[in-house]
């Protein structure tokens, strides 16, 4: 049956996924990244669909369908009042929000990301796709930064949110409890940082802390760093923005551990 009203009690649930209001469910919109959806195996809650779609969402709702997930025709312009973009591609999916263990992360490879209260979405989602790429196995994002399952933060990550284990909501004291276990060199980067990143042993296993796009990392951050790198720049320009800081240095490190 057609949803015909923006009161609609399911599409009022999906606004508050949508808002972040509900913690056990994510809010995937546009045919590529439920795609990604699909493919990364999450347990899927709904599925809103204009009543018209491409032949690339009836495909994508075929394989819904498959899986079991509720199938929900809903009219555009009802639609439009739960969509996250100007254009939905007329897809929207609810699906199960990924969980990872701060200590599972730590333990989990050679390169970790910390994140220490990065709070724009589209820095968290391009640093994501940008760790994926440099071969990152994991994210650990320490509280006050973006949700990761955001719709923003998941567009900007292109996918790349639904594949890299990402622990949210770390304190410090929960980041302390664990490192110990996993002997990793901790690398913090600041403008005023000693080392230049490429003088870093990238060689031994290691946790990249990038801070806050205002403030930087936070002093316990800093104090518990192995090393405190830097990007070299010519003036007059003073820092990069943290995504791009992200890229010049998680590649660095991917250069020398290939």
């Amino acid at each position: 049956m057609l949803i015909t009203s923006p009161a609609n009690e399911r599409l009022k649930h999906a606004r508050r996924v949508r808002d972040g209001r509900e913690d056990d469910l994510i809010f995937v919109e546009g045919e590529r990244l439920v795609e990604e959806c699909l493919q990364s195996g999450l347990a899927l809650a709904a599925c809103f669909h204009s009543p018209e779609v491409s032949p690339r969402a009836q495909a994508i709702l075929s394989e819904l369908a498959e899986r079991g997930c509720p199938l929900l025709p809903t009219a555009d312009v009802v639609l439009a009042t739960v969509s996250d973009t100007v254009n939905s591609q007329g897809i929207i999916l609810l699906a199960e929000r990924p969980t990872a263990e701060v200590e599972d992360i730590l333990l989990s490879g050679n390169l970790i990301v910390c994140l220490d209260e990065v709070q724009d979405p589209g820095n968290f989602g391009t640093i994501l796709r940008t760790a994926e790429a440099a071969g990152v196995t994991g994210v650990v994002a320490m509280k006050g930064s973006a949700d990761a399952y955001s719709p923003k933060v998941l567009r900007s990550a292109m996918g790349s949110a639904f594949r890299l284990p990402i622990a949210m909501g770390v304190s410090v004291e929960g980041l302390m409890e664990h490192l110990h276990k996993a002997g990793l060199q901790i690398v913090a980067a600041t403008s005023d940082g000693e080392t230049i990143y490429h003088e870093v042993n990238w060689m031994n296993p290691t946790m990249v802390v990038l801070g806050n796009e205002a403030n930087g990392i936070c002093d316990e951050l800093l104090e518990m760093s192995d090393e405190r790198i830097r990007i070299p720049l010519r003036p007059p320009v003073e820092s990069l923005n943290v995504a791009a800081a992200a890229a010049v240095i998680l590649f660095e490190a991917a250069r020398h551990k290939d």
